[in-house]
């Protein structure tokens, strides 16, 4: 399902932050990446939701070629990918609601389904109490979950977390 081929990712100037990596990770597969800070692990991550491009190699997810998409091919790659920030990524003036709907909105659900969907997913992960509730108002915990409410809402075929 995902697969990585010689795959090496250098920022300017001289900083070398993957280098010749190969991975093969097949459909339902549950895996961890360590590593010392510094180490790549989230330049690897945005590699697979294509928030960096690698410097050389190739990278397929279903045996497509991630590194020919073109940029107006990502958002349709990525809506299928949910991902869970290292920074949560929440919108502070926002519910943690609003928080979970927002890609659901964004596909034009309907109202009725968005409130459904968005209450399992927030009872999934113990939170639907705080569907009124702003982030900052949250645990650091409490906003991690949200944040993974927000990444499995849409049923992702790959699930990313940092």
């Amino acid at each position: 399902m995902i697969e990585l081929f010689h795959v090496s990712k250098r920022y300017p100037p001289d900083m070398q932050a993957l280098l010749d990596v190969n991975l093969k990770i097949d459909k339902g597969e549950f895996i961890f990446i360590t590593g010392a800070s510094g180490a790549g692990k989230t330049t690897l991550l945005k590699l697979l939701f294509l928030g960096e491009r690698p410097s050389s190699g190739q990278l397929l997810i279903e045996g497509k070629n991630l590194t020919r998409y073109r940029e107006r091919e990502i958002p349709g790659f990525r809506r299928r990918i949910g991902v869970v920030f290292q920074d949560f990524k929440l919108i502070h003036h926002w519910t943690v609601f609003q928080n979970v709907a927002f890609v659901l909105e964004l596909r034009g659900l309907s109202r009725n389904e968005i409130k459904r969907r968005v209450w399992r997913a927030l009872k999934m992960v113990r939170l639907n109490h705080k569907l009124d509730s702003y982030p900052l108002k949250l645990s650091g915990g409490e906003q991690q979950r949200v944040a993974i409410a927000r990444a499995v809402i849409t049923d992702p075929f790959i699930l990313i977390a940092d």
